[in-house]
């Protein structure tokens, strides 16, 4: 395989990238753009040697706790559910949440081989045993697999007598928080219900 084939595969890893897409990202690299294609090598060889994931919350930190777990400003006694960190950055950008969160990294998929030990959910249930938490708040995504993942944490939960609400109001059915806009999620947020 050439250099430049080699370059086309690994473009394809992305999300949404097919071979077209990867192709021409290749060739505008090559042709007009080698000093960015060196910026964007560098970024990911740093990003992937020195980004990892936060002891208390999971989501991706460059250190061993992320800003939010450090921050003591934070609310400790609301627990924010979600499947991603780029769910976690969707809903600091609403700037309607001031507790902690604690992230999945996936839902349940029986079918895929994810059950809660994947999802860290010993680690969710030492937390909730701390005796902090009061409320739990699900944001797992409006899916099949999140409601059902959302579901299973809510009765972990309510087996602790800690209050369990879920967002609502505007995300809809099917939809993944990182698409949704921050206007939205601050409402979905405000609005949450028992669950």
């Amino acid at each position: 395989m050439s250099l430049i084939e080699e370059l086309i595969e690994a473009l394809r890893c992305l999300p949404g990238v097919g071979p077209k897409s990867a192709q021409r990202m290749t060739y505008h690299l090559l042709e007009r753009d080698r000093e960015g294609g060196r910026r964007i090598a560098h970024g990911i060889t740093e990003a992937i040697e020195h980004v990892g994931n936060c002891r208390s919350c999971r989501t991706l930190s460059e250190s061993e706790l992320c800003p939010q777990c450090i921050d003591t400003r934070r609310d400790d006694s609301l627990l924010c559910i979600v499947e991603s960190p780029m769910d976690v950055l969707a809903l600091e950008q609403s700037a309607s949440y001031r507790g902690r969160y604690f992230v999945l990294m996936g839902h349940l998929s029986p079918l895929d081989g994810i059950g809660p030990q994947e999802l860290g959910l010993d680690l969710l249930e030492k937390r909730l045993d701390n005796g902090v938490v009061e409320e739990v708040i699900l944001a797992t995504n409006p899916t099949v697999e999140g409601e059902a993942t959302a579901h299973f944490i809510s009765e972990m939960a309510h087996a602790r007598a800690i209050r369990t609400t879920r967002i609502a109001h505007g995300v809809p059915l099917g939809g993944e928080l990182e698409y949704v806009d921050s206007g939205t999620l601050g409402h979905a947020m405000t609005g949450r219900q028992d669950y």
